[in-house]
């Protein structure tokens, strides 16, 4: 199943890249850290092949795809911090409140460099890192720089990786893959241990505002 889907965005990324070279390795990037789904790796990977083929430069590569990480970065920083108050405070979906988006501004006040630093080392999650960053208000110079930061070893990384499969990138990519499967069911535990932890702080609240109002009716 993943493979129909997946299939067809790394035949297009090939094509791009077949084409236009850096221009197209810059452009791949961008989408995917603007949040559309083209994956990194075969972009990366494929691009490395074609340093090993002689026809790009690995310095050229990773310069494209940090510099397209980034502005890409800036576009979903934009529409998180642009966007925050009509799509998390109006919209009946998501219900928001200014309460909840102070304890975010706190959190990424304390913590955003070390996130996005490390989210950005990370598939899956590397490519939304920048909705919140933008959504939470986070600095935007101090942004920038861990982006770029995170995105150096994660580009560098797989356009060597590519360099060393040559024409076997694909096999490469899928090798990569189960990476990505450790990373989601780690996503998907944690956002269930948040969820019950929730359930139960709620409980436990309500029990206690229970004890507390029985107290008084007592007393009185």
């Amino acid at each position: 199943m993943t493979d129909v889907i997946l299939d067809p965005l790394i035949n297009f990324c090939v094509d791009v890249i077949g084409e236009i070279g850096y221009a197209g390795i810059f452009v791949l990037m961008l989408l995917e850290s603007a949040c559309i789904p083209i994956p990194s790796e075969a972009t990366m990977l494929f691009a490395g092949f074609k340093v090993s083929d002689g026809d790009l430069t690995l310095i050229g590569i990773t310069a494209a795809g940090v510099i397209g990480n980034l502005i890409g970065s800036w576009v979903a920083y934009a529409v998180g911090y642009f966007g925050r108050l009509e799509l998390l405070e109006r919209h009946k979906v998501f219900h928001v409140n200014q309460k909840h988006l102070a304890t975010a501004d706190r959190w990424f006040e304390r913590h955003g460099e070390a996130a996005v630093f490390f989210t950005r080392l990370l598939p899956i999650v590397r490519t939304f890192i920048s909705l919140p960053a933008g959504v939470a208000r986070m600095p935007f110079g101090r942004f920038t720089l861990f982006t770029v930061l995170g995105c150096i070893p994660w580009v560098l990384a797989l356009g060597y990786l590519g360099t060393l499969a040559g024409e076997n990138w694909r096999e490469w990519k899928d090798y990569l893959h189960y990476f990505d499967y450790v990373v989601a069911a780690a996503i998907i535990g944690g956002v269930v241990w948040l969820i019950v932890r929730w359930r139960r702080n709620r409980r436990d609240g309500g029990s206690g505002d229970q004890t507390a109002t029985a107290k008084a009716g007592t007393g009185s």
